[in-house]
């Protein structure tokens, strides 16, 4: 692969860090070519697993071509180990980059990612794109939580929670917009529980369904599923419509 030329491929799942991270790449004039969803069945180290069949919608709105890859199954003992978990997920996206290096003219440049906080996630996907011979684009990687939050607010994103899994979350944030009154409570549950503004700690997942690169927005009905101390959406129908 060759950084000099090629074009970038953006590692997304429809949230708000992938969204946010494919939007600065945008802004800085990086040639994104495709976009790259996962959809994970279960449980993922690696991945945001809530809704991701909607990144079809999301890439038809910014106009970007989507390669959705099948993680397969793992294999026995893997979800036993965290860190065998992680390597075994990351062979799917590794081979479908291989795939996508060989389709594009100059090959891959780069791979963009939403990381934030997680060593875990970043660390494997560094190794990832050292092996592939190409750079990596981390735009959100340790910043500050609360500043990335007031950016992507600040840009005209619309971020809706769509799963939560903390306590001081209940069935009421399923489908709220993530707007200042929500970060504010968030900073509150900080102080009180410990949850991640940003949901680093798996708190809470979102659906970006409006943003400046996006040409429609994407509306949503849902019901609404709750066990005991989490829950989720559940989308019933979704299309994209003109902005408002």
């Amino acid at each position: 692969m060759s950084d000099a030329d090629g074009a970038w491929v953006s590692l997304f799942s429809g949230g708000k860090d992938s969204s946010w991270a494919l939007y600065r790449a945008l802004e800085n004039g990086l040639d994104v070519r495709r976009l790259v969803t996962v959809h994970p069945t279960d449980d993922s180290y690696m991945y945001h697993v809530p809704a991701t069949e909607l990144t079809a919608l999301a890439a038809e709105s910014i106009g970007i071509e989507l390669i959705d890859v099948d993680p397969g199954d793992l294999e026995a003992g893997a979800a036993a180990d965290s860190s065998v978990q992680g390597d075994a997920e990351l062979e799917p996206l590794e081979a479908a980059l291989e795939t996508v290096d060989g389709e594009l003219d100059g090959g891959i440049a780069g791979v963009i990612a939403g990381a934030v906080e997680s060593e875990y996630q970043t660390s494997r996907i560094e190794r990832m794109c050292d092996r592939l011979g190409c750079e990596l684009f981390a735009p959100l990687w340790q910043k500050e939580p609360r500043t990335l939050a007031e950016s992507m607010l600040e840009a005209g994103f619309e971020i809706v929670l769509v799963q939560v899994a903390a306590h001081g979350l209940d069935e009421s944030w399923l489908g709220r917009t993530l707007d200042r009154d929500a970060l504010a409570e968030l900073e509150a549950l900080n102080e009180e529980y410990g949850v991640h503004v940003l949901g680093e700690g798996g708190e809470f997942e979102t659906l970006v369904v409006d943003a400046p690169h996006m040409d429609r927005r994407i509306d949503l009905e849902y019901d609404t599923e709750w066990e005991r101390t989490r829950g989720s959406i559940r989308v019933t129908d979704a299309q994209l419509s003109h902005k408002r």
